[in-house]
């Protein structure tokens, strides 16, 4: 007997990471959405088959381990890019990354075991009560996973990449953004998949919400087109690859192309110029250059700004660049006006662990562990958070790389803006899985806020995305080029944008409430 048990557990122990890594395919670039049932299904069926808390825990490790050790496999890129140096240590971050995100679900999973109202007394029940324990669990899982999704986005400085929302970016499912946000739609997606692991005792009641999602889907409206202003932006993508962008004899190349990209821009309006296009406007108001894209400090860059502005004639140049202050190094965002005057700065405030700042830097310097990115000094200071740059076509919230993946670093911007700019430089994320996965988030920030976003990226995928998320203008990637594109205007203030994760935290907290309730007058009924 003990025997069995063993080989059913090991069974259980791949099953877990199987399924995990299954799941992984409905991000992007892959977007294979049948696996969603099968997965999901496959973990709840796992779960109620856990006898207790302890085996749930190891299966939700497993399945996140599976998970996140495909999902974020990108992660070995910047390691390659100094490979002789920093190879070896590729797969041990890419394990330690997965395993500890992986924590989270087993949190989650053991938690909707420990506290599901008739944990402890499924051996003792009839197959009618078995069934109702089966369902208590699984909404136990739904609040549990949920809230371990949530702990995920937001503690210890939060990391929600490949959240389960993102499956749905080019779904009717992503109108959802505007209301219930990216962990919302997380939520959901859970709450319609995880019926399906009582299919064989309730089949009725496990393919309900599939069916009501896909009704539900049918029903939505099509999105209308969005209103547009007369504000022409240019954005520049110059395609640095990574292992060049820095080289003495290269690094002047890329910014002598994106200046050449900036003067003659594109050959025509973009399709989103209507109803403009037979204006003859081909003068942009704005130019986006990506992150870091000067490559030399702000301090020692007068000639090189006064040089970009003049050649642009003046027109207003958006674009990323390091700058130190007071002895500390800053990835900014500077706003250059004519004559090569910096009249805005904004200091990207949500540093990468270990790529911009290594925890306990000081310390961590005097072994020559440095953060990757970081050019100068043992690592990039922290900005003094959101804020707006007026840019004359509007009020903008500047996000610097992976800080348009926070949905929360955009609802903490000081009042509402008219648009979203991302600069980023994506050349680290290789050329796989990570630009794809990146850009999405940026698609899903614009449409739970309702406001078109503007991405420029070094080496892709530059982007003029609107208020719904959707793309109306891209450069592929790897590839140099420019969008000229005139701007979206931004929709009414969403519910997303007004209440943040709030409501689903509560959400969750009233379903952990009221199982409590329940598992205690189950004991004392027993």
């Amino acid at each position: 007997m003990r025997a069995a048990g063993q080989r059913s557990s090991w069974v259980a122990g791949f099953s877990s990471f199987g399924l995990g890594a299954l799941l992984s395919v409905s991000l992007a670039p892959l977007h294979i959405l049948l696996s969603l049932p099968l997965a999901l299904a496959g973990l709840g069926m796992l779960t109620l088959w856990a006898r207790s808390p302890l085996q749930a825990a190891a299966i939700g490790w497993l399945a996140g381990l599976g998970y996140f050790s495909f999902a974020l496999s990108w992660i070995v890129e910047p390691f390659q890019i100094d490979a002789e140096r920093y190879a070896w240590m590729a797969p041990f971050a890419l394990v330690f990354l997965a395993a500890g995100l992986a924590l989270f679900w087993a949190c989650g999973f053991g938690l909707a075991v420990r506290w599901s109202p008739d944990s402890g007394q499924r051996s003792l029940s009839s197959g009618r009560q078995e069934g109702r324990q089966d369902g208590r669990r699984l909404v136990m899982l739904l609040a549990f996973w949920s809230l371990a999704e949530l702990a995920r986005a937001y503690l210890f400085t939060g990391f929600p990449w490949a959240g389960f929302g993102q499956f749905w970016i080019d779904t009717p499912a992503a109108q959802l953004l505007p209301w219930v946000g990216g962990q919302g739609l997380s939520m959901l997606t859970l709450a319609v998949t995880l019926p399906l692991s009582l299919v064989r005792r309730r089949p009725l009641l496990a393919v309900a919400p599939v069916l009501a999602v896909a009704l539900t889907g049918y029903a939505l409206p099509r999105l209308p087109e969005p209103g547009m202003t007369s504000n022409l932006v240019r954005l520049v993508q110059p395609n640095a690859p990574q292992a060049e962008k820095w080289l003495p004899e290269r690094r002047w190349d890329f910014v002598r192309q994106a200046i050449e990209l900036s003067e003659t821009g594109g050959n025509q309006l973009a399709q989103n110029a209507e109803p403009f296009a037979l204006a003859t406007k081909f003068e942009p108001d704005l130019i986006i250059w990506p992150e870091t894209s000067v490559p030399q400090l702000l301090n020692n860059a007068d000639e090189t700004l006064f040089a970009i502005s003049e050649r642009v004639a003046g027109v207003p140049v958006l674009l990323g660049i390091q700058r130190r202050e007071a002895g500390r190094y800053y990835n900014s965002a500077v706003l250059v006006e004519a004559q090569g005057r910096v009249d805005q700065i904004y200091d990207k405030s949500h540093l990468v662990p270990f790529g911009e700042y290594v925890p306990f830097g000081d310390l961590m310097a005097r072994f020559g562990i440095y953060g990757f990115a970081a050019q100068s000094g043992a690592g990039y200071s922290a900005g003094s958070g959101a804020l707006l740059m007026d840019l004359g076509i509007g009020k903008a919230l500047p996000l610097i790389c992976y800080e348009a993946v926070f949905a929360r670093d955009v609802n903490a911007a000081p009042s509402r803006p008219d648009m979203l700019i991302q600069i980023t430089n994506d050349a680290w994320f290789g050329t796989r899985s990570g630009p794809y996965q990146h850009l999405v988030q940026a698609r899903m920030r614009a449409a739970e806020q309702g406001l078109p976003l503007l991405r420029a990226a070094n080496t892709g995928i530059t982007a003029m995305i609107d208020p719904y998320g959707r793309l109306r203008e891209t450069i592929a990637l790897g590839q140099a080029g420019v969008i000229d594109a005139f701007l979206p205007q931004a929709l009414a203030a969403t519910i997303y944008s007004r209440t943040g994760d709030y409501p689903l935290f509560f959400f969750c907290l009233v379903l952990v409430l009221g199982a409590m309730k329940q598992r205690r007058k189950s004991a004392e009924r027993s």
